[in-house]
């Protein structure tokens, strides 16, 4: 199964929406790099769809994504009436198409530096998993939330119904991922989360990869695996980023020493914590500091 990849922020952003009926003989128009994303989810019938190489045939209660750079074309007429919601979103923001199945390299050792932050706090992007293909867990919900959005359409040049519109929207990507979630996807999931977890609980202690292994009862390279799919790095540098992230606070509002801020957010010699610090921040923890304080 195939998945479209969305980071946030920015918030994928609803375009607009309606209801279509193909007729029997009928099919689904051929169009080239359309520039937004179009949603297609089946009421009754069937519509067949191709992108590329790949093909859909798109029954009652499924849904599929076309995407915004691609030429989308018919593979056959529809053997009765078919009913489908359609939607058209943007993002704004960067997406790629994947396939799950093939599983890169992981590694428990810190990665290559990162690019230097320049922000106080700077926003951390995550990720959002849709099938671009799906049969819907909960169809009569979808349809719901469609049939509200018609019923805004009307409306949509009042600011309110216009940010109605996109709620409904978020709540259908929602759903939409929900559908995509297998057992093992789920699986992974829920270790990446407990390790998360419980990192956050004891980040202030010496964690290292066999001791969470053991408290989550998986192995440290499982571990890995989920984190970098869930969270795109290994236990240790989520570690190291949480650390980092409350010495920033402690830096901007106390006058703590450098030294016992290092020690406060688990890290026990002061000349690591100012190399992490550096190594994540593109900065010294003291200009840091100091970056905020001036004319003070």
């Amino acid at each position: 199964m195939a998945f479209l990849e969305i980071t946030i922020p920015p918030l994928p952003h609803y375009i607009t929406s309606g209801l279509n009926a193909i007729p029997k003989g009928g099919q689904h128009p051929s169009r080239s790099n359309i520039q937004v994303f179009d949603l297609l989810i089946t009421i009754s019938g069937c519509f067949y769809i191709g992108e590329d190489d790949a093909r859909f045939e798109v029954g009652s209660g499924q849904a599929v994504i076309l995407r915004p750079d691609r030429y989308h074309f018919a593979t056959q007429v529809c053997s009765e009436i078919t009913h489908t919601y359609w939607l058209h979103f943007h993002v704004g923001g960067a997406w790629e198409l994947i396939n799950p199945a093939a599983v890169a390299p992981v590694s428990l050792e810190d990665p290559a530096p990162e690019e230097a932050a320049v922000e106080a706090f700077a926003v951390e992007p995550f990720t959002m998993r849709i099938p671009q293909f799906t049969t819907l867990q909960h169809p009569e919900k979808m349809y719901e939330i469609f049939d509200q959005l018609l019923q805004l359409q009307p409306r949509a040049h009042v600011s309110s119904v216009r940010f109605a519109q996109q709620q409904l929207f978020q709540e259908i990507l929602h759903q939409l991922a929900a559908s995509g979630e297998t057992d093992h996807a789920s699986a992974s999931r829920a270790c990446a989360e407990k390790a998360a977890s419980y990192l956050r609980q004891h980040f202030r202690e010496s964690v290292s990869a066999k001791q969470l292994g053991d408290e989550l009862n998986f192995h440290p390279v499982y571990i890995a695996r989920c984190m970098q799919k869930e969270y795109g790095c290994s236990p240790i540098t989520y570690l190291l980023k949480l650390r980092v992230g409350h010495a920033k606070l402690l830096l901007l509002q106390t006058e703590l020493p450098i030294a016992h801020i290092a020690q406060e957010v688990g890290f026990e010699q002061a000349a690591y914590f100012a190399a992490s610090f550096t190594k994540l921040e593109g900065m010294s923890p003291r200009s840091y500091r100091q970056q905020f304080s001036q004319g003070i």
